[in-house]
């Protein structure tokens, strides 16, 4: 008995998807080339390939250094906008009053308000109190800029927690502290996860104010970037990019790995 092959049908919003996919990725993906250029300028390789703006990035072009600073604050700044989004989310969905809503529209505003004013209010403040070009005053400003992202991805998860669990717990004699720490954050670690990921990432894009209030002692790598391309694009720009695609790509094949020998996991038990 014979079985007729049924050949893969084309649909338009297939056609469609994976022009999107093209379009988005396409530009990015040309910085990868670009990378191994042995020019001191952005070009096409040609026949020669050269890894000297990949030596450049771990030399001592300051490269590394711009790296760990970014690291740095951007690490601090996610904690700290972890910390105070998870507990003021927490707080307003347990008050959930005027009171808390106002508040809540008000720590909004960083994502409103453009950065430029933020950058011209903060380098004010922070020369009358001393803070620039130190690591805490640009940790607090990324840190402020980080946390309505936590806040909204805490909410967000807090939106579908059964308040009947906290008065459960209470109930069953547990403080406030151990309500808050064994019940209600490991049900939304979802979104504390989500919060950290956007905080970090907040932080470690940020050039604006950090042009504004960092000078020589805190050079974080958006910064360094922006040196980079003010005269002459330097090819170590695609160099970084294309270790970042790279490094970017790795987490999501751990992270989908991850995922699948966990569901294995799950539908084994």
């Amino acid at each position: 008995m014979q079985s007729e092959l049924r050949r893969p049908t084309v649909s338009f919003s297939r056609v469609v998807g994976w022009m999107s996919v093209c379009f988005l990725i396409v530009p990015v993906l040309v910085v990868v080339p670009v990378s191994f250029t042995p020019k001191r300028y952005l070009s096409w390789p040609g026949s020669e390939w050269s890894l000297r703006h990949y030596e450049v990035l771990v030399g001592e072009g300051g490269w590394l250094s711009s790296i760990g600073d970014s690291l740095i604050v951007a690490t601090a700044a996610a904690v700290l906008a972890l910390a105070m989004g998870t507990l003021f989310a927490v707080g307003h969905w347990r008050l959930n009053n005027g009171v808390t809503r106002n508040l809540r529209l008000f720590l909004l505003l960083p994502m409103i308000v453009p950065p430029i004013v933020h950058a011209v209010a903060f380098y004010q403040a922070w020369a009358v109190l001393k803070l620039l070009d130190t690591y805490p005053g640009l940790i607090l400003v990324h840190s402020m800029k980080a946390l309505p992202f936590v806040v909204l991805s805490v909410s967000a998860s807090l939106i579908n927690l059964d308040p009947r669990l906290e008065q459960a717990s209470r109930s069953l004699g547990a403080t406030s502290r151990e309500t808050l720490w064994l019940i209600i954050l490991p049900q939304v670690r979802p979104g504390i996860i989500a919060g950290a990921i956007f905080a970090f990432v907040t932080s470690w894009d940020e050039i604006i104010v950090a042009i504004f209030i960092t000078s020589r002692e805190v050079y974080t790598l958006p910064k360094r970037i922006w040196d980079g391309i003010f005269d002459n694009i330097d090819p170590a720009i695609a160099a970084l990019g294309t270790v970042m695609i790279l490094l970017t790509a790795i987490g999501l094949v751990v992270k989908d790995r991850y995922e699948k020998a966990r569901n294995i996991k799950i539908g084994a038990s």
